[in-house]
């Protein structure tokens, strides 16, 4: 079922990353953030995830933890070592280049439907997002371009309105945000923003294979830019984060 864009549908807001994701409840609060701080590249890939630690920061109690990060590991964000504990997932090289290839798949099919289907009211929302991404990076904010740069996959995926496309998209997205951080050659831009506003204004023009051309152009651009070397380990301060 594809988004309302009939003349009496009205413009939404702008959305968060939680509420693309359907996880906007209160009850996904610690979830949201967390996902959030793995997105913005504040939760670095093989960060232990201490329930006693999170518990406190959070003020819930350890089964509240134990229940968001079982959630997280189910969708491959964070993998659970017996008698270690919970830590931020290091997908390997072969792990990468397999989500790419998926990506690969599932983008273009995401695109087909919805130059198939999309009405002005998705170009719209698809054109602010492309703004609020280049008004980041005027800004150097680099946090907000990691994120929007992911939420703009997100938000195509969510317009097709498929909620199992949509959940394998996030999955994909949330993966690729790990992978960036681990094998990204640094300064180089993993996701230019004019690439999204070429993918945008084919989607426009109702030029498909055009539009598929872009995306997977852009797919790849962002796998060139791996260089398949892991950086020295870092600490991380959980407090700092989401305190």
């Amino acid at each position: 079922m594809l988004i309302d864009d009939s003349p009496t549908a009205r413009p939404r807001k702008a959305r968060t990353t939680g509420q693309i994701l359907g996880t906007a409840e209160k009850r996904d609060a610690i979830y949201e953030r967390i996902l959030n701080a793995v997105m913005e590249h504040r939760l670095i890939p093989g960060t232990k995830l201490v329930e006693e630690k999170l518990a406190s920061v959070f003020e819930v109690n350890r089964t509240r933890i134990r229940e968001v990060l079982a959630r997280l590991a189910h969708e491959g964000v964070v993998t659970t070592i017996p008698n270690r504990g919970a830590f931020v997932a290091s997908p390997s090289v072969e792990e990468a280049r397999h989500i790419f290839n998926a990506r690969r798949i599932l983008e273009p099919a995401l695109i087909r439907t919805l130059v198939a289907h999309a009405g002005e009211n998705q170009i719209t929302q698809l054109y602010d997002h492309v703004a609020l991404e280049r008004a980041a990076r005027e800004n150097n904010d680099k946090r907000a371009v990691i994120r929007l740069s992911g939420e703009f996959h997100l938000r195509i995926a969510e317009m097709v309105g498929s909620p199992p496309l949509l959940k394998l998209m996030r999955e994909l997205s949330s993966l690729t945000c790990l992978i960036i951080l681990l094998y990204d050659a640094p300064n180089v831009p993993a996701c230019p923003n004019h690439e999204h506003l070429e993918i945008v204004n084919a989607i426009k023009s109702g030029e498909t294979e055009e539009a598929v051309r872009l995306v997977i152009e852009h797919l790849n651009h962002i796998e060139n830019t791996l260089d398949l070397s892991i950086g020295e380990e870092q600490e991380v301060d959980l407090d700092e984060i989401f305190g």
